[in-house]
């Protein structure tokens, strides 16, 4: 390819995010940098050592920007990973893989000093003795499915009755491990902290409905105005660097019996303002969109000096 420097984008075209990609293009090629969208690696195929999609050949891009966190399959995170060993890309395969799992997520922060849940990981074939040790011990305990976003598979558990319901479901599932936290007694809402690259973006709050306790919007929450504390902006930050993430939703929540506050999960995918939003006064998308196309900027000149050595 030439030294024009030319980047790859898929990113989710519902909820305004169409709207959005078209501000990141016209911002990218303002900076003499072209953009080829719709990059779905679902339809890419690979051949000795170019991996092509309509003709182009993706690991010879100076970066591929994915940003579509409810359509990945196995097929497209398996390119993924082989064209970020060649280019770079926002996030990195090692932080999207990372922050898909909620157990190595946990863990990666917990050593970085961060506080989380209170959790336990055990292989499946140990469900039985282990859960009920643990109900003794903390009283409630939430499943949660190491993987799937929008509080998919997440199941409160305080008494024997629900245990036994969720039990006969994880001895015939698919996974090999079990993950479950401590259930946190909290005000049933949290903060959403956007960061990218290293820096603050925006915060909203995200509220239960009245008859559940999780706050995803997917499961019945709601989105209001809230502002960032220091106290929370610190940890988004620490959260985000830990992770290794370019850009990351950080969902962060107050513990009331601990009084500290609880990194429940950093998103590595975290979505726009949707235009409903915007016109409740969310209007970080524009500080977002200028953040990535600096770090598009950055990286793509960092990839294009080196192709000139």
């Amino acid at each position: 390819m030439s030294n024009k420097r030319t980047i790859g984008m898929w990113l989710y075209q519902n909820s305004g995010g169409d709207a959005i990609e078209k501000k990141i293009i016209e911002k990218l090629k303002e900076r003499d940098i072209e953009t080829i969208n719709n990059i779905d690696l679902r339809d890419a195929t690979a051949q000795n050592k170019n991996i092509m999609h309509n003709g182009v050949k993706l690991n010879k891009l100076d970066l591929f920007f994915s940003y579509n966190a409810g359509e990945q399959t196995i097929y497209q995170t398996y390119l993924y990973q082989a064209l970020n060993r060649v280019i770079p890309m926002i996030n990195s395969y090692d932080s999207f893989q990372l922050t898909e799992d909620k157990f190595q997520t946990s863990f990666v922060l917990r050593n970085a000093g961060i506080t989380t849940a209170d959790y336990r990981l055990f292989h499946k074939n140990e469900a039985n003795e282990n859960f009920h040790k643990i109900l003794d011990k903390w009283k409630s305990i939430v499943f949660k499915p190491t993987e799937g976003w929008g509080g998919t598979g997440l199941t409160k558990i305080e008494d024997e009755l629900s245990l036994q319901n969720l039990l006969p479901a994880i001895n015939h599932s698919n996974t090999r491990e079990v993950f479950i936290e401590r259930f946190i007694k909290y005000d049933n809402s949290d903060f959403r902290v956007d960061i990218v690259d290293g820096q603050y973006v925006g915060c909203y709050g995200r509220q239960a409905p009245s008859n559940d306790w999780r706050t995803n919007v997917t499961s019945g929450g709601s989105v209001f105005m809230r502002e960032c504390n220091e106290d929370v902006l610190k940890i988004a930050k620490n959260a985000a660097k830990a992770c290794g993430t370019d850009i990351a939703g950080i969902d962060i929540i107050y513990d009331q019996e601990k009084e500290e506050y609880v990194v429940l999960e950093v998103n590595g995918i975290p979505a726009f303002a949707t235009p409903e939003q915007e016109k409740m006064g969310l209007d970080f998308n524009n500080k977002k969109i200028d953040l990535i196309v600096d770090l598009i900027d950055r990286k793509t000149q960092i990839k294009t000096k080196g192709k000139n050595k």
